[in-house]
């Protein structure tokens, strides 16, 4: 497992242990979750749900080669202090929001968990595809301590794929910073077909998961830790891990002036007139980057 550079943070770190069928990705988001995060004063406790969202989502889209579509990850309650979390990633562009109940937060606390965020909601991850897989979707519940514990539940549920997923999050000195390791088992065989045999007791997936849930969060966040060093860490005594550094990671949003225009022309007249302010203008804010557009059309 030999690299010419070391890979710290913003870019996603792509492995295979060919021996055990297993492969996996390490991320470290610290400019990008900021940037994210800046762009709304969210409160701690929707802060770290973004910001484990923003870390999960990168982890699962990057699973996505870059030329192949999006991946688009929502969580949404109708009775919880969280309507909606969404996440994007396309080719190493992710984005993210949170609509949230701000009337409700203090009295949960600053790391509050899934259920009291949410209630009773459901997690849909969506792959849109440029190739003939086209667009598919699974959706299961919110349930679990984490976001992270319901994603493999997705991943157990909707692809058969035994998955592992550890995220640790740090918003609360200077510099924010979130990382996280994904690791799937893939038996020969099993890929390019529904997986009914996948087993989370299969001796390979058992040794794999072991070792990466060994992973510390002081190991994930420390900056001077390298990806390539974490994946070492866990895997040195395999007979080969396979290392793959991918594009360079950054705020994906992808909101225009042009592209606003370009939506609201498909809009009648008279519709279009009743979106106009008294000055003839037509706001439209992101609410990925908080940004506001005002057309004249």
């Amino acid at each position: 497992m030999q690299q010419p550079d070391e890979t710290y943070a913003d870019r996603l770190l792509s492995f295979t242990i060919p021996s055990r069928q297993a492969r996996g990705r390490i991320v470290r988001l610290d400019s990008v979750l900021d940037d994210v995060l800046s762009a709304h004063r969210y409160p701690p406790a929707i802060a770290r749900l973004l910001a484990e969202a923003l870390v999960v989502g990168t982890l699962i889209g990057g699973l996505v080669k870059d030329d192949e579509g999006q991946m688009t990850m929502q969580a949404q309650t109708r009775d919880g202090i969280v309507k909606l979390l969404v996440v994007d990633y396309r080719a190493g562009a992710v984005r993210g929001y949170a609509d949230f109940d701000r009337s409700r937060l203090d009295d949960i606390g600053i790391n509050p968990d899934l259920h009291t965020l949410f209630g009773d909601g459901y997690l849909a991850v969506t792959f849109d595809m440029n190739d003939e897989r086209g667009r598919y979707q699974g959706i299961v519940p919110l349930e679990g301590e984490s976001l992270s514990h319901a994603c493999e539940t997705y991943f157990a549920q909707s692809e058969q794929v035994p998955t592992l997923i550890r995220v640790a999050v740090d918003i609360d000195g200077g510099v924010q910073s979130g990382a996280g390791l994904l690791v799937q088992h893939l038996p020969d065989g099993e890929v390019g077909r529904e997986r009914l045999h996948a087993r989370l007791d299969h001796p390979e997936w058992e040794h794999v998961a072991i070792l990466a849930g060994s992973l510390r969060d002081d190991e994930l966040l420390d900056r001077d830790l390298s990806m390539e060093a974490i994946a070492w860490r866990l895997f040195h005594e395999e007979e080969q891990v396979r290392t793959q550094v991918g594009s360079v990671l950054s705020r994906g949003c992808r909101c225009s002036a042009e592209h606003y225009a370009t939506v609201l022309a498909r809009f009648g007249e008279t519709e279009r007139a009743e979106m106009r302010d008294e000055d003839g203008i037509i706001q439209v804010d992101c609410a990925f980057c908080s940004r506001t557009f005002a057309l004249d059309m």
